[in-house]
């Protein structure tokens, strides 16, 4: 089944395959904060200590986010739609209790299960940072809840009486709204059905971070997608060529939050320069050649039908490929493999 009219057949494989075949699809993604979401380890906000620029030498501390914390969101949305079009029940499949190992989001995101098997993740995904410095890119809030008697308490101390006056207060660091994180995320031997698969979980998937009901809004712009028979440049190198082009042309304020159209554009003339001097063979849907893609894209994942029938696609290729390479491999298999190599080894 062919879904897409935009790009050529040659950039997708006809199943999904067991070896590496050196085809790779790279979406370009600018994450936006809408909210105030937390990337945070042990309580406090994950940075990191880089060079600013490519051309600025000077080091700053720049918010992460970190390579788990995009990806994990964006598969928990495709499951959702597994189950909500009948695709896999939660009974069968649990995400990190029991994995079914042969639909799409098990043969595309990989999973682990000691010796039942595993799978190895086709999407790739590396730590995203924020194109502005830490301290201009995040705010510390004070956290209390009321009584229903109109009285604040400090987050934590529910056991106050009524009257006491405590002196504890609990802070904690939120991103501000609007910081762009760039980020890419590739996926590795795409056929078309998971390629719409993964396109669409990117789109759709609205919170990241730590999972509260109240914070965590993040909006996904895409600018483009790459298809390589290679790996492209990083996520860091591509947010300092970024930081470069709108520091150029003055657009950097430590005062105000980046223009998100100023944003975009250098988002898209940096990749373009990146691109330009890249070793690989690249076909680059980025600004005008992405618009007819996205809008194709959206077309198709914007009905029930068009859902439905990449979903059904997608879940035949993984069942198709689990049943080949994975049903048909024992764990036993691997340890007298193993046994094998290492006799070898010995002689």
């Amino acid at each position: 089944m062919n879904f897409l009219k935009t790009v050529n057949s040659k950039s997708f494989l006809d199943k999904i395959p067991y070896k590496p075949m050196g085809k790779y699809a790279h979406f370009l993604t600018v994450r936006v904060t809408e909210s105030y979401p937390l990337f945070q380890t042990d309580g406090e906000l994950n940075k990191a200590r880089v060079r600013a620029g490519i051309q600025d030498e000077k080091p700053i501390s720049r918010l992460t986010m970190f390579k788990r914390k995009q990806s994990t969101p964006e598969r928990l949305v495709g499951r959702e739609l597994l189950r909500n079009y009948g695709i896999m029940t939660e009974e069968e499949c649990e995400y990190n209790v029991k994995f079914a190992m042969n639909n799409p989001d098990c043969i595309i995101y990989g999973f682990a299960i000691g010796d039942s098997g595993s799978e190895k993740s086709k999407v790739v995904v590396d730590t995203a940072f924020s194109i502005t410095a830490f301290d201009e890119s995040h705010e510390s809030f004070t956290l209390n809840a009321p009584y229903e008697n109109g009285t604040m308490a400090s987050k934590g101390e529910a056991g106050s009486k009524p009257g006491e006056i405590t002196s504890r207060i609990n802070q904690q660091d939120h991103i501000k709204p609007q910081v762009f994180f760039p980020s890419i995320v590739t996926l590795k031997d795409p056929t078309e059905a998971t390629f719409l698969y993964v396109f669409n979980n990117i789109l759709r998937t609205r919170h990241y971070g730590a999972q509260t009901t109240r914070t965590g809004r993040v909006r996904n712009e895409l600018i483009g997608v790459v298809f390589a028979d290679g790996e492209i440049t990083s996520n860091l190198r591509w947010t300092q060529a970024i930081y470069d082009k709108l520091q150029a042309e003055n657009k950097l304020s430590s005062r105000d939050p980046l223009n998100e159209d100023d944003v975009k554009a250098a988002a898209i003339s940096a990749m373009q320069m990146l691109m330009s001097k890249e070793f690989i063979v690249h076909t680059d849907f980025i600004d005008s050649q992405f618009a007819p893609l996205l809008d194709e894209v959206k077309a198709l994942t914007g009905s029930e039908q068009g859902i439905k029938q990449i979903l059904q696609q997608a879940d035949a290729e993984a069942k198709a490929y689990a049943e080949k390479h994975i049903k048909s491999k024992k764990p036993e298999d691997d340890k007298s493999e193993a046994k094998k190599s290492a006799k070898a080894g010995k002689s």
